[in-house]
């Protein structure tokens, strides 16, 4: 089943519960008050039996935007979905029933909003607030975590890459794409399924895939580079994520934030502040980010291309980099000096495993003296162009 597909059938069981606690609470509620005869059962069946089809219809719809996930927007969904299922059903039920469409009909439904329609709406509401949440909750907790891996091949013009604090030197192109394919292996052999952005021959560094998006639970944020010749990357990653049902938001000019300079440490997002990501991009982050559950932390980088090129965390959070690289090392609660400048840099695979470039054979050892399992890949040629184990991939999980 695609992502899609699974957004779509949790969200229609959610509304499918949602609907039918409202239609069933409602016709009891209003019996209980008025006398329950099999007469007035059977007509306020009839009555709000559309209501809740429009109800049921309009949250499946709206609940493939991953609408149940945040209560605020949750809030509005069901106020929204309550009053418009409300009003349209009893439209539609006094049609059915022989009512000529005519002013007075129509400002009778709209004073029945505040009155006869008024309890189905707050039962509604209150159902997606509980129930929905519930339903999409339970139908997450069931499947196992998804473990997805995007990436993008290698561009034929790979070695015309941008560089900021290195010198160019040549790059091997065919050695780069078999580098490339043994890192997409091992991510295979460590249960990710690899999902590929479509290739760009144009966009010399669309390889390093990981700037274009910033994964928060199931949202991406799709970034806007600090390099211009970068920005046109985000088109194929934005669809790419979308394939794959995560919610989109978005930097938007003037801010700029590129995914490397992005460390997420649990809920805390520290961002790169340095020459591709600005201030604006920060704040609208730590916007999108705190809808999300999560605070954004701005660090200066001055002595490397990205934050993730001089700093990363080990599953447990401690953060790892080389003192030269790093503008202050005092700012992290946790630090643990690696031998080599390489050796900062880890893709966490699980709990117990981290991916990291063999050319830091010091630091795989001292990695390895903790307690982790480590996978080590040569990405020579991608180091040559700044790059290093984290930006060939974005992992969803």
């Amino acid at each position: 089943m695609t992502p899609l597909a699974r957004r779509l059938l949790d969200s229609a069981l959610a509304a499918l519960a949602v609907a039918l606690v409202t239609h069933l609470v409602t016709i009891v509620l209003y019996s209980a008050i008025n006398g329950a005869t099999l007469e007035i059962l059977v007509q306020l069946n009839g009555i709000f039996g559309f209501s809740s089809l429009l109800l049921f219809l309009f949250l499946t719809i709206v609940g493939t935007a991953s609408v149940f996930d945040h209560w605020s927007v949750t809030l509005l969904v069901a106020l929204v979905a309550a009053f418009v299922a409300s009003w349209l059903g009893s439209l539609i039920a006094l049609v059915a029933s022989g009512n000529a469409i005519s002013g007075e009909l129509i400002d009778y439904l709209w004073v029945s909003v505040f009155g006869f329609n008024l309890l189905f709406q707050v039962v509604a509401v209150l159902a997606v607030l509980t129930i929905g949440r519930r339903v999409i909750r339970m139908r997450a907790a069931s499947r196992p975590p998804r473990r997805v891996a995007l990436v993008r091949m290698p561009s034929t013009r790979l070695a015309e890459g941008e560089l900021t604090h290195q010198q160019r030197v040549p790059v091997d192109a065919d050695l780069a794409d078999q580098q490339w394919e043994a890192y997409v292996e091992a991510l295979r052999a460590e249960g990710f399924t690899i999902v590929d952005v479509p290739p760009a021959d144009e966009l010399p560094d669309s390889v390093f895939v990981e700037d274009t998006l910033v994964i928060i639970g199931g949202t991406a944020v799709v970034t806007r580079a600090g390099a211009e010749s970068r920005r046109a990357e985000i088109d194929a990653a934005e669809q790419t994520a979308r394939e794959q049902g995560l919610r989109i938001e978005r930097i938007v000019e003037p801010g700029t934030l590129e995914g490397g300079d992005v460390l997420a440490i649990g809920t805390t997002l520290y961002v790169g502040r340095g020459g591709r990501t600005n201030a604006e991009g920060i704040r609208q982050l730590r916007v999108i980010a705190g809808r999300l559950g999560h605070e954004v932390v701005a660090v200066p980088v001055s002595k490397v291309l990205h934050l993730k090129s001089a700093v990363t965390a080990l599953p447990d959070g401690t953060v790892i980099g080389h003192p030269s690289t790093v503008d202050d090392v005092s700012m992290w609660r946790s630090f643990l000096p690696m031998p080599e400048a390489e050796g900062g840099h880890v893709v966490v695979l699980s709990d117990d495993a981290v991916l990291m470039a063999a050319s830091a054979p010091a630091s795989a050892e001292l990695v390895r003296s903790l307690g982790y399992r480590v996978v080590t890949v040569d990405i020579s040629e991608f180091e040559k162009l700044e790059g290093c184990v984290t930006c060939l991939s974005v992992l969803v999980r």
